[in-house]
């Protein structure tokens, strides 16, 4: 524990990651999980209907509890950074060098795609600001329709097949409806259109390099630019940021529910939907189920996300009493966020209203946010701002804890050695530089409509997997090391609840992944996973020449060449093939509504 003491009184050491930060620091960075229910409510609400605002509580109480297993985990180690992964990894070295780098990875391919995700929201924003697509209503395109209007005929082919698509539609509304569809394509700025390249990936998707992919990078490059600098003044940015969005979207939590305007037939009736995205009331069968898991299995992605303020145990100043501190307010906070918004906003809206094109794709929420607290212009286009700003403290949260997990996994033996440059600074610049190309490769993906959800479908496979094995090893570290200071300890019958949480986890992944419209998510999600084969056989066995670095296991009082006793027997991989087995047969039984 050397490092520790030296990190504390001096703050700084060369080549290390910086001790300037308290719990309260931790906490402000993890500040940026909250927005991150404005990334899916919408596709929720597509697929669990009225139930859609009951998924977010229960998600988020799910997360909430198992929250104090990784607070326990995290606070034995001192000298590491990288959050929950990194200090459940541990757990599982002692049984399989494999598994141990399986859960880090996972944890970095779920949070990376945050970066991707909210710059593609935030570069559509951005379109929407400086070049709009004109409504139907606007002048410029009722006089560009009385201009051209005469050329269009009974006889034209859109007419005619307009006539066939909308039977007993009288011919001049026809006309009308087809002039003024071309009328909106004809006045669309060519920022909306433009593509400079497309490339399809057989099995995965199609890479569109777009307006919105260049104002994503260049979202990313000033996000990247903030970092470089340390967490301490990342966590200053953040302060100010958080301030700033989350005072107002509270504000949208409980004006409708303060002036009655919540509607009580928008949160009673509690039924999913007929089918995905129908705006008809279901019923509680087997397609209903499927539906209502998928939208528990997409929640988890934003719910869980506090967890990451356990990242940054090797930048804090005490660890011992700050780590717990950190994780709990971070997660006192995401309740309040994950209950009020999406009851409030289902309220007002509605099933229907939740289902509109703007809120699944998350370009028009700033709208919606607005509109629940007034109706005046200058109020929407505040929000739109706000929504940007909410959507740089997610990046900002996502950036430094993806980055300092595979920094730590660097730095443990189990990635590429390049992962552990660190800057002047304090910050792992070798990582953060492998997060910005890797995102923006995600980027190029979801810069349609069609890729986003398939992007965060598929990095979520990974974010339930290393959930899992974290969950399960809250309890092999209380037989393995029972003996190794706990600066804060879980009632043990927590730690027994969380374990069967795990199992829960894994019945969300085998039933939900393929909720979201790609068939293939939960088998692309394993094979991303299972790319930590190569890299961790290249780091091991040829970079390392087969041994693990002596810090990877100091904290627990061990060393590569001994790895300690399994007192926990053949239970770990007892635990491995429940998991497969529920993963596996929730697939299987499960299936959507026809």
């Amino acid at each position: 524990m050397t490092a520790v003491s030296e990190g504390t009184s001096t703050g700084k050491v060369s080549g290390e990651l910086h001790r300037t930060l308290d719990w309260r620091g931790a906490f402000w960075v993890a500040a940026g999980v909250p927005p991150l229910v404005l990334f899916s409510i919408g596709g929720i609400a597509g697929v669990a209907g009225k139930a859609a605002f009951v998924v977010w509580m229960i998600s988020m109480v799910m997360g909430f509890s198992q929250s104090f297993t990784y607070a326990e985990i995290a606070g034995m180690f001192g000298n590491k950074s990288g959050g929950a992964s990194v200090y459940g990894a541990t757990a599982w070295l002692r049984y399989s060098k494999l598994v141990a780098p399986l859960s880090v990875w996972c944890n970095w391919f779920a949070w990376s795609p945050v970066l991707s995700l909210g710059c593609a929201i935030a570069g559509g924003y951005i379109l929407n600001a400086f070049f709009p697509i004109p409504s139907e209503t606007a002048p410029a395109v009722v006089d560009w329709v009385n201009a051209h209007l005469s050329s269009f005929t009974a006889t034209s082919p859109d007419v005619v097949a307009y006539l066939a698509a909308h039977a007993g539609t009288a011919l001049p509304d026809a006309i009308k409806a087809v002039a003024t569809a071309d009328a909106v394509t004809a006045l669309t700025p060519a920022a909306r259109t433009w593509e400079a390249l497309a490339i399809a990936i057989p099995g995965l998707g199609t890479l569109h390099f777009n307006s919105t992919f260049v104002i994503g990078a260049v979202l990313m490059l000033v996000m990247f630019g903030i970092q470089h600098r340390g967490i301490a003044s990342t966590a200053s940015a953040q302060k100010w940021l958080a301030v700033i969005v989350l005072v107002p979207l509270l504000l949208v939590g409980l004006v409708p529910i303060l002036t009655g305007a919540i509607q009580t037939t928008n949160v009673t009736g509690i039924v999913p939907p007929t089918t995905s995205y129908a705006a008809t009331d279901g019923s509680w069968n087997l397609g209903g189920w499927t539906l209502f898991l998928g939208a528990m299995y997409i929640a988890a992605w934003s719910t869980y996300g506090f967890e990451t303020a356990v990242c940054y145990t090797r930048e804090m100043k005490d660890p011992k009493t700050d780590t717990f501190k950190a994780i709990f307010f971070s997660g006192l906070l995401c309740a309040v966020f994950y209950f009020l918004i999406p009851f409030s906003f289902q309220g007002v809206l509605g099933h229907e209203g939740m289902l509109a094109s703007g809120i699944v794709d998350g370009t028009g929420i700033a709208e919606a946010l607005g509109g629940l607290v007034g109706t005046s212009r200058i109020i929407v286009q505040i929000f739109v701002i706000l929504m940007i700003m909410a959507l740089f403290l997610a990046i900002m949260t996502a950036m430094a804890g993806s980055s300092r997990t595979l920094f730590q996994g660097s730095r443990d033996g189990w990635l590429p050695k390049y992962l552990s440059h660190v800057n002047d600074h304090g910050a792992p610049t070798g990582a953060m530089w492998t997060d910005f190309c890797f995102n923006l490769f995600l980027l190029a993906l979801a810069s349609d409509a069609g890729g986003y959800f398939y992007v965060l479908a598929i990095s979520n496979v990974g974010y339930i997997v290393f959930n899992f094995l974290n969950l399960n090893a809250g309890w092999i570290h209380r037989i393995d090391s029972g003996h190794i200071e706990r600066p804060w300890k879980a009632p043990t019958a927590l730690i027994g609840f969380n374990t069967l949480l795990a199992f829960v986890n894994a019945l969300f992944l085998g039933a939900g992944a393929k909720v979201w419209g790609y068939s293939s998510a939960l088998w692309v999600g394993l094979a991303f996973a299972a790319l930590i084969i190569p890299v961790f056989w290249f780091r091991h066995y040829v970079q390392d020449g087969g041994k693990f670095p002596p810090e990877a296991m100091e904290d627990l009082g061990l060393s590569d060449g001994d790895m300690g006793e399994r007192k926990a027997g053949m239970l770990p991989y007892l635990a491995l093939i429940v998991g497969a087995v529920v993963v596996l047969w929730a697939n299987w039984f499960f299936v959507l509504p026809v």
